[in-house]
């Protein structure tokens, strides 16, 4: 005859049971330490696995996506100044000014490519990066007919360069800008990736009732066998603290040198890189002006209302205080060449004004300005790299010694209780 098979009420019913008997209880409280533990050691590992991946994400897909976004941003910004630059010096422009424009436009497409295979398909950020790619064809097509008209000394060149510089600041930088703000985000969600935030939660979760579940076990049998100490239920406690103690060093050091990332490697660089379009957009308004051969007027403004932005007092440039002071410094010897040349075009000197623009004084000026803000962004790169290769340490082995240990935690719970469940057979 076929057995009946006990429908689900039976079995709760038979497993309640359980609690009113001695090794009835003992059996509860091993499948309640069994349980634990397997759920412990999996948890840790998918823990460390989700920590392994958010960090890795991070390094190779989102902090690169950010500093392709903020080279699309700068170039933009550089080949825009350098244009102008190029133009008001008349004529053949100097090969360094065309190649440093050609590099600019190269470096941006480059950035470009990169940036689009890290973002996903039909994305805010893909959009931005297909309108720079176009835009930037145009872009270059009405900086070669100012080039070609001012070689003619045609004043029309100055309309063509000024409907170029507008559609790189209107167009093509807000753009760029709308992908770093993108990019921006993918870095904080990174952030919070590599954390692991929810994993951790639980798994400290487990790890506290699992300790919870061996420290009552233990005052069960000290009770009910007048036994002060079980032996491979103590193992088992020392092995869970050890996987506490484990985790909680990998884990608080991984966090650690996140937040390090952060603050010593992602924020200063983000800073940095604001900083070095507004320094470009000084000297694009400047050098525009002069091209536009009308004295000072709107964008002599927009360069009056850009200087106070920039600013290298800010605590996100505290790992780099020393360059920070030195930028400052060299902007504020550029904002004086400024103020020259300024007074003479508004006075008349038209030709002085552009000498001293384009002159070595004022190009030296601003290039060391620009360096040092390269310098900067170099080194804090350079940490980031090195706080974020730190935070992956020790997670790959917690992957396998934290599921390892669960299971010889389960081993001895059941060493410790089978002993005494044999006594009541």
């Amino acid at each position: 005859m076929t057995a009946v098979q006990a429908p689900p009420r039976v079995a709760l019913r038979q497993l309640a049971d359980l609690r009113h008997t001695s090794p009835g209880r003992l059996r509860l409280l091993l499948a309640v330490l069994l349980v634990l533990a397997t759920l412990a050691g999996l948890v840790t590992g998918l823990t460390a696995r989700s920590a392994i991946t958010g960090t890795a994400d991070l390094r190779d897909r989102v902090q690169p996506l950010l500093a392709e976004a903020e080279t699309v941003h700068s170039a933009l910004a550089d080949a825009d100044t350098t244009a102008a630059l190029a133009f008001i010096t008349g004529g053949l422009e100097p090969k360094d000014l065309t190649d440093r424009y050609d590099r600019d436009l190269a470096d941006a497409s480059a950035a470009l490519t990169a940036a689009a295979s890290r973002v996903p398909e039909g994305s805010r950020a893909a959009e931005a990066i297909r309108a720079v790619s176009t835009g930037l064809t145009d872009y270059a097509a009405l900086i070669a007919t100012a080039r070609t008209l001012n070689r003619q000394g045609k004043p029309l060149g100055a309309s063509y360069l000024s409907t170029a510089s507008t559609l790189n600041r209107d167009t093509l930088q807000p753009q760029a800008e709308i992908l770093t703000a993108e990019a921006r985000d993918e870095a904080e969600a990174g952030y919070r990736s590599a954390r692991s935030t929810w994993w951790l939660t639980l798994l400290t979760v487990l790890l506290v009732a699992l300790a919870a579940a061996l420290v009552v076990t233990q005052a069960h049998l000290s009770r009910s066998t007048r036994r002060t100490f079980n032996v491979p239920l103590l193992v088992a406690s020392g092995l869970t603290v050890l996987l506490v103690a484990g985790c909680a060093l990998v884990f608080a050091r991984q966090r650690a040198e996140l937040g390090a990332a952060d603050k010593d490697g992602s924020a200063p660089v983000e800073t940095l890189a604001e900083m070095r379009v507004l320094v470009l957009r000084e000297r694009a308004n400047e050098a525009l002006t002069l091209a536009a051969r009308a004295g000072s007027g709107a964008l002599e403004k927009e360069f009056q209302a850009i200087s106070p932005r920039v600013s290298f007092d800010g605590p996100e440039l505290d790992p780099v205080r020393d360059l920070a002071g030195t930028a400052a410094g060299q902007h504020s010897g550029y904002l004086s060449l400024h103020e020259k040349i300024r007074d003479l075009d508004d006075n008349g000197d038209y030709e002085g004004a552009v000498e001293l623009a384009v002159g070595e004084q004022t190009r030296d000026a601003f290039d060391q300005l620009t360096a040092t803000l390269d310098a900067a962004s170099a080194d804090r790169r350079a940490a980031f790299d090195a706080e974020i290769a730190s935070a992956g340490r020790g997670m790959g082995a917690l992957t396998v010694l934290g599921p390892l240990l669960a299971l010889v935690i389960c081993l001895f719970a059941v060493f410790g209780l089978r002993a005494r469940l044999e006594e009541y057979r």
